[in-house]
């Protein structure tokens, strides 16, 4: 399986869509898309965009439709729906007076840093759970999203510089 995955997206899809895809998943995101990339030799400028539009493209819609999403889970028969989203909100409140009063700049932060659990997705949950404005989360995340990628670009063509040079 794993091997019909690599051919699908090395020779049908190509490493630009395989970047693009993984930049769109929860939880990897641009920190694993972007050395994805750099292992399957893109370009650094091509590997970094394609990262970044990946990682944003859900972005619009965790802030339009999570509180939407959240309110019908606390209504639904499904008890495992009832108690994430009650863990979710006690989550948001807890952490509010933080978010709200680093707003922007904490927000931006937030998801700069490339370590799991802090990229786009989470950033914006938080941003949309404790009602922040969508155009004031939207910048935040791209800000963020995009210093992360300088990041993690450095870090990756770095390595992969390195193994090369060692390797030959």
């Amino acid at each position: 399986m794993i091997k019909a995955i690599s051919e699908f997206f090395l020779e049908k899809a190509g490493a630009g869509c395989a970047v693009l895809l993984c930049s769109m998943l929860p939880i990897i995101e641009l920190r694993g898309a972007i050395p994805l990339g750099a292992g399957l030799g893109l370009p650094l400028w091509q590997n970094y965009l394609l990262a970044v539009l990946g990682n944003m493209l859900p972005v619009p819609f965790i802030l339009l439709f999570i509180r939407k999403i959240i309110y019908w889970m606390q209504r639904s028969k499904i008890r495992f729906f009832n108690r994430f989203a009650a863990w979710l909100d006690k989550k948001a409140v807890k952490k509010s007076a933080k978010i709200e009063k680093c707003s922007f700049w904490g927000l931006c932060l937030f998801v700069a840093i490339p370590l799991p659990l802090t990229g786009a997705w989470t950033g914006s949950l938080a941003a949309a759970t404790v009602g922040m404005r969508f155009k004031t989360a939207i910048v935040s995340v791209l800000l963020g999203v995009l210093i992360a990628g300088v990041i993690m670009s450095l870090g990756s063509y770095g390595l992969v510089a390195a193994f090369r040079f060692f390797a030959g």
